[in-house]
């Protein structure tokens, strides 16, 4: 064991008093292991079985499960009561789950990592919260993107015997790149006989249905007959939800509340005048709805406009002289998606020390995308519009193209934009666990791929094709096109899978704990382990894709594929050292390497006190790193754009006329192969208090700081401080922006820190019943980013900024009830308000949003269930019992409007019942 130390090279951390204790632990593992064996060998005195399990954050099974680490252990019947079928469902509910990817957030037309559900436990981040199935990795979501992690999708949730989430970050064991924690998905480890289960929802108002079936099975008792072989299998469908459904979308007001935020491309078409037209229109006294033409957007329909999609805003993006495009009407507010998964496991008892294991799952989730009809910049002879034909706009030959028109038309002849996202996943694991001379180890081998298949299927149509049925006239951007247009239109529909990326991680991981000694606490125990892992993306955009031919779908500027691979190495050792009844030490240290990137050393210590039955302190505190993502490093160039903006240089020069110098500037968006690896150091400090049998309470304070923070510097924070960044904002020959460079660099700092409480009523026993209770709260005291070293600090605590906010406070209580065969749930997810972003800008008038105070949100939903005979239990409730709206919001961020869709549900009031017969 001393060369498995050296293999490390973990004596050379630097001498700092914690890293000096990891070094301290190190060499008692060099010099004290071998020793220890062989007095194990020698000891023939049979010990008395002692249960011991191993929880999330320790590499060490131990009697008693409250470790100096905070874990939060969510069981099957918690998943169950609360009516939830899927892990992302789940993980909504979790107080420390802070801005994580939904399908919500996913609804966008061509938007990035489209389908990809994650955790961000702290608010740090989806690449800082680390997943695991049954304690090991899987492969990240493979399409390249700002964010790196497991797909919610690819667990297969019906399989889910309990979570453990760890609330510590950068683990020692798993990996310090855990910098927000870790979440830990424990599948079912045997099971015998036969189960199946089905589940049937429909919300209120309609739309958004949902039907379950689970199948599951397995033959052998691991004590009697030395195996056990199980599978699952689990599929599910849930409907679409569109805004037209839903009554709470007109209430919101968007038109009248935030026309700036809706679209200028409408049917019938907006005109787009260049300067010289718009000036050439006014001196010829040309008028729209009786009145001269102020704007450069026109629209020849004002101000019938077509509703109720096109409507006359004269406050929104149309302004006074167009029409203005109400997506919010016309779009998807929840997609539609298929999800199936299969988990099978096999134990083989070899002998009395020895277990091979083996384990294979597979999940597809395909989710569909409805998105609002296409947008399209269309191009037409001035003489093929009859209101324009005798203008004489030809003459004007500073324009480009002499008496060319600019069309914003919106495509709806041609449909919703629809494409089909799949997530595939497959997982195979096969090792070894037992005892070898005194040695509890546990070694496997495990191969994990995630593919991303991404397809337009309608509503996409041939760009080229497009302008020239436009030019030709065959197609009418003011009204319906003739049969012939229709038929062109048909004949260009795109149907082709796009993007296609495959991940694959594979790994060769072991852990190894033993007893050394008796001390006055318990067993002195020592684990060392480590892991191999080989991690390789490959993307590949279609040849249609990279043709730049797909309106509204166009190819990324300098795309291409890529083919990209690591090896990543990690050694950690641990020690639980029990000073007396009271007083006990968790140390660990554990090094890890990435190819390409180098490596560090973390150490950690955690200290747990316990001065009575009734009351327990723990601590802990320690460091990590985390490397920056393939995508990070090489993801090619990506062309998109800001929210609207003011540019300074602009704005001093048009007497800060918002509507002529704020626009939706160009962004190019780079990648750093250069970027080093992010560290991290936090700590915790809490208590649990148990005055009785019944409740439990618990504190826990944690402070986490990362620096060298992986991250691209705001567009909007580059505008509003050009003194600093100017050099990243290229203009062309007029002084007008050409585009922004955001560029991934290791920058400043985040700070975020907070409070989880937790109340727990374990079961009172009445006449009346069984009454339990149970609450888990996260008070956020602080989160912070700096931009840059020296810069301030800005805060999204409480308020929403750049692209989320942080609630101050969240929580999840359970209330339950239980009499003989029947029981009773009643649930609360609660979010407290917090300031909007109150910052978008009327490019027509040069407004700013009105300011907004978001409205806390808070869901109930309720339970019952009953157990008809020993096989057969049925189960109803209510999601959203008091049918619960998302307050308003006017922030920019997502494509949705009205409301933030990163923590709302738009689903309403939603009815299910399940049923679940199992016999062994």
């Amino acid at each position: 064991m001393t060369k498995q130390v050296k293999l490390g090279e973990l004596a050379h951390i630097k001498a700092t008093p914690l890293r000096a204790i990891a070094q301290a632990v190190l060499i008692l593992v060099a010099t004290q292991a071998t020793q220890f064996a062989q007095a194990q060998e020698q000891d023939a005195t049979p010990a008395k079985p002692v249960t011991r399990v191993e929880i999330t954050g320790s590499a060490i099974k131990r009697v008693d499960s409250e470790s100096a680490l905070p874990v939060q252990v969510i069981s099957r019947e918690d998943i169950q009561k609360a009516g939830v079928t899927t892990a992302s469902e789940l993980l909504s509910k979790v107080a420390a789950n802070v801005g994580g990817l939904t399908d919500g957030i996913s609804i966008n037309v061509g938007g990035d990592q489209r389908g990809f559900n994650s955790a961000n436990l702290r608010g740090l981040g989806t690449s800082s919260t680390l997943i695991l199935l049954n304690g090991r990795r899987m492969a990240n979501f493979a399409s390249p993107g700002d964010d790196a992690g497991v797909d919610l999708n690819n667990i297969p949730a019906a399989a889910i015997e309990r979570v453990e989430v760890l609330l510590d970050g950068a683990s020692s064991l798993y990996g310090t790149d855990a910098i927000g924690g870790v979440i830990n998905f424990i599948t079912r480890k045997d099971f015998q006989g036969f189960e199946a289960s089905t589940y049937w929802g429909r919300t209120q108002e309609g739309g958004a249905s949902k039907r379950t079936f689970t199948l599951g099975g397995g033959v052998g008792d691991l004590q009697k007959d030395g195996y056990n072989v199980f599978a699952v299998f689990d599929n599910q469908h849930t409907g679409s939800l569109f805004t037209s459904q839903r009554k709470f979308i007109p209430a919101l007001q968007i038109p009248q509340r935030l026309g700036h935020l809706l679209s200028s491309y409408t049917d019938p078409a907006n005109i787009r005048l260049t300067s010289n037209q718009r000036d050439y229109l006014q001196e010829q006294g040309f008028k729209i709805n009786g009145k001269p033409i102020t704007n450069r957007l026109i629209n020849l329909s004002v101000p019938n406009c077509k509703p109720a999609a096109n409507l006359y805003l004269p406050a929104g993006t149309g302004g006074v002289d167009a029409c203005t495009y109400d997506y919010m009407g016309d779009t998807e507010l929840y997609p539609k998606s298929e999800k199936s998964s299969l988990l099978s496991r096999a134990i083989f008892q070899i002998n009395p020390n020895h277990q091979f294991y083996a384990e294979a799952s597979w999940s597809q989730a395909k989710t569909y995308y409805v998105g609002s009809s296409a947008r399209v910049t269309g191009y037409l002879d001035f003489k093929k519009v009859p209101q324009l034909a005798n203008t004489g706009l030809d003459t004007l030959v500073d324009d480009d193209v002499p008496g060319e028109l600019t069309l914003r038309m919106r495509l709806k002849e041609a449909g919703n934009r629809t494409s089909e996202l799949t997530s595939e996943a497959q997982r195979v694991v096969a090792g070894f666990n037992g005892n070898v001379a005194g040695w509890d180890y546990d070694i496997g081998l495990n191969q994990s791929v995630n593919t991303v298949r991404d397809k337009d299927t309608h509503g996409y149509v041939l760009y080229d094709k497009l302008l020239k049925g436009i030019a030709d006239g065959l197609i009418n951007p003011f009204g319906p096109s003739s049969a012939a247009g229709v038929a062109l239109i048909n004949s260009i529909q795109v149907n082709d899978e796009v993007r296609h990326a495959r991940g694959t991680m594979t790994s060769l991981d072991f852990k190894a704990s033993r007893s050394l000694t008796r001390l006055e606490g318990g067993d002195m125990s020592l684990a060392i382990g480590g892991e191999l892992r080989r991690e390789r993306t490959v993307f590949t955009p279609s040849a249609l894709l990279m043709s730049d031919n797909i309106n509204n779908d166009f190819a990324p500027e300098g795309g291409r594929g890529t083919d990209d691979a690591r090896n990543v190495g990690g050694i950690f050792g641990e020690l639980l050292v029990p000073f007396s009844k009271q007083w006990e030490a968790q140390l660990a240290v554990r090094h890890d390497h990435y190819q390409g990137v180098g490596g560090a050393n973390s150490p950690k210590l955690g200290l747990r006190y316990q001065p009575s039955k009734d009351l327990l302190f723990r601590a802990s505190v320690g460091s990590g790193f985390r490397a920056p993502s393939m995508s990070d490093l090489y993801r090619p160039l990506v062309v998109s754009s800001t929210a609207t903006l003011p540019d300074p240089v602009s704005c001093a020069a048009n007497d800060n006329d918002l509507s002529v110098c704020a626009d939706n500037w160009t962004t190019r968006r780079y990648s750093n192969p250069n970027l080093k690896p992010e560290r991290s150091r936090q700590y915790t400090l809490g208590m649990i208090f148990e005055p009785s049998r019944q409740w439990t309470f618990s504190a826990d304070y944690w402070n986490i700081k990362r620096t060298d923070l992986i991250s691209e510097i705001g567009d909007d924070i580059i505008l509003g401080n050009l003194a600093k960044y100017g050099n990243l904002v290229h203009r062309n020959e007029d002084g007008d922006i050409d585009y922004i460079e955001l560029r991934k660099e290791n920058r400043g700092a985040q700070i975020a820190t907070g409070l989880d409480l937790a109340v727990e009523l374990h079961g009172i026993k009445t006449e009346f019943g069984k009454f339990s209770a149970r609450m888990l709260g996260t008070v956020m005291l602080d989160s912070k980013i700096q931009t840059n070293p020296g810069d301030k600090y800005v805060s999204n605590l409480g308020k929403f900024v750049t692209d989320g906010v942080v609630q101050r406070w969240r929580h999840r209580l359970t209330l339950g009830w239980e009499q003989g065969d029947y029981g009773l749930s009643l649930g609360n997810t609660y979010y407290s308000g917090y300031d909007d972003q109150n910052s978008a800008i009327n490019i027509d008038d040069g407004s700013i949003v009105a300011a907004n105070k978001v409205k806390a949100y808070s869901l109930w939903d309720l339970s019952a269930a009953y157990n008809y005979n020993k096989s057969l239990t049925v189960r109803a409730g209510v999601q959203n019992l008091l049918n619960t709206t998302p307050p308003f919001s006017n922030q920019a961020n997502f494509f949705i409007s009205g409301y933030d869709p990163s923590y709302t549900d738009p689903r309403g009031r939603f009815f299910y019942v399940s049923a679940q017969y199992s016999f062994k």
